[in-house]
């Protein structure tokens, strides 16, 4: 395999040999609407933590925009002869595993990981999008569109660390454990599954970027920190 730093090279589209029937599309279809039914029982459970109505329900509006984009992924799938059902099952130990090693204990962790821990699925789903043919592409934008509710947690938590240097220490930490896992578990589940492993080498223009890919994943993430005041 030839480097690709000259201009031509860089210039030139790694996503000529994807196509909308690679079996790849079914799987990330797949994982990602696991990730949605996931996120909404997480988040109805969550929205139980909540110090006041404003609270639990901007956490319900949040699981209930989880649910609009199971539905586009959903119709996505039935549309290309695929069983949701079926098809999310096999990412289902995989994804409850993270989410058990990530239970937040307090509402402020609860609302760390779901604008920092969550985002970090969504950087990687989206570096794939970018190697795929426009009408899959769309699906998995639009799956993972932002859903209006991200500034309310970040009020939230900078108004809390801002106040208490005790809490921005536990949640700086908390933050740093969330990317951790959630790097690990990604490693477990592309290990099990060759399709995606193919989509995402792809999507980072090449086995050998791969490096490169995780280190814009910690640059998204110091910047999500960064946002809530955390570093």
């Amino acid at each position: 395999m030839t480097s690709a730093s000259s201009a031509d090279q860089v210039d030139e589209s790694p996503t000529s040999h994807v196509t909308a029937e690679h079996p790849g599309v079914n799987e990330l279809f797949a994982v990602l609407a696991y990730g949605e039914v996931a996120a909404f029982y997480r988040l109805t459970d969550e929205a139980r933590m909540a110090p006041d109505l404003r609270g639990r329900i901007s956490m319900a509006s949040m699981a209930a925009a989880e649910m609009i984009h199971y539905e586009l992924l959903r119709d996505a799938l039935e549309s290309r002869g695929v069983d949701v059902v079926t098809a999310m099952s096999r990412y289902a130990a995989a994804l409850e595993n993270y989410h058990r090693l990530t239970m937040p204990s307090t509402w402020l962790e609860a609302l760390v990981k779901t604008y920092v821990g969550d985002a970090l699925a969504a950087d990687l789903y989206l570096e794939i999008a970018d190697s795929l043919p426009d009408e899959v592409a769309d699906v998995v934008r639009a799956a993972l569109s932002e859903t209006g509710h991200s500034q309310f947690v970040v009020a939230e938590v900078r108004a809390a660390v801002t106040a208490s240097g005790k809490q921005r220490s536990r949640l700086a930490l908390w933050s740093r454990r969330l990317f951790g896992e959630a790097i690990t578990q990604a490693q477990y589940l592309l290990a099990d599954h060759d399709e995606l492993v193919d989509l995402l080498i792809s999507g980072a223009g090449g086995l050998s970027q791969l490096s490169s890919f995780f280190e814009r994943l910690q640059h998204t993430h110091d910047r999500r920190m960064r946002e809530l005041g955390l570093s």
